[in-house]
């Protein structure tokens, strides 16, 4: 048996300001979407065109706000061409929430509070 990753999913609470933080974040974009015939949910998956994994953002129309992620000790992690652009861009979107020196990468928090690794392209 084989098993390749596909997606993960993040539920939020509001799916034009997530989908535009993952664009200007991190660069990506609509793979395809998914509605319910009664209008209940929205699923869009977001995607590179050069990278398989995409992520799933779900969002429930009678979810009353945002998600409580509890300790939110997970995290997806990103390789990234240019670190220092990346970091001084991030920095500028005020969306970095920790960094750890030590292993040379850092973290960005979505709008529901989702982290995200970014870790430099290393020889």
């Amino acid at each position: 048996m084989k098993f390749k990753p596909l997606h993960h999913n993040h539920n939020v609470a509001d799916l034009g300001k997530a989908m535009a933080f993952y664009r200007e974040a991190l660069g990506l974009t609509e793979v395809r979407r998914l509605e319910a015939a009664d209008g209940s949910y929205t699923i869009v998956f977001l995607g590179t065109p050069e990278g398989e994994m995409q992520i799933e953002l779900t969002c429930l129309q009678d979810h009353p706000g945002k998600y409580d992620l509890g300790e939110n000790e997970q995290h997806i992690g990103f390789r990234v061409d240019d670190f220092q652009a990346a970091h001084a861009h991030h920095e500028k979107m005020g969306c970095i929430c920790y960094e750890n020196a030590a292993l040379g990468v850092y973290f960005i928090a979505d709008p529901d509070g989702y982290w995200l690794e970014i870790i430099p392209t290393r020889d």
